[in-house]
């Protein structure tokens, strides 16, 4: 069951983005919202670990990065939120990490 993870805290805060990424399966996906764009920033580990992911569609919303003046990294797609919408319905499961 490919399963869309949601993370919003700030991979400097907890430990929920290290967890999502020990549960992330092949063809499941992972969309960064709020502080947890700053995972994308190039330059941290948290974006070194996301950039080694295989199989798996990274997404950040495009208002939160803005939002923060962060530049990604190309791997990353930026979304809006009817795009947001539309995973929801993509994925078999929605799982968020609050």
């Amino acid at each position: 069951m490919k399963t869309l993870h949601v993370l919003s805290s700030s991979p400097f805060s907890d430990d929920r983005l290290s967890s999502c990424l020990r549960l992330l399966g092949s063809g499941d996906g992972l969309l960064l919202c709020g502080d947890a764009t700053y995972a994308a920033q190039p330059g941290n580990g948290h974006a070194e670990a996301l950039a080694a992911l295989q199989g798996v569609s990274l997404y950040a919303l495009a208002e939160d990065i803005q939002a923060r003046g962060l530049e990604p990294a190309a791997a990353i797609e930026r979304i809006d939120y009817p795009r947001f919408v539309a995973l929801a319905c993509q994925f078999s499961k929605v799982n968020t990490w609050s």
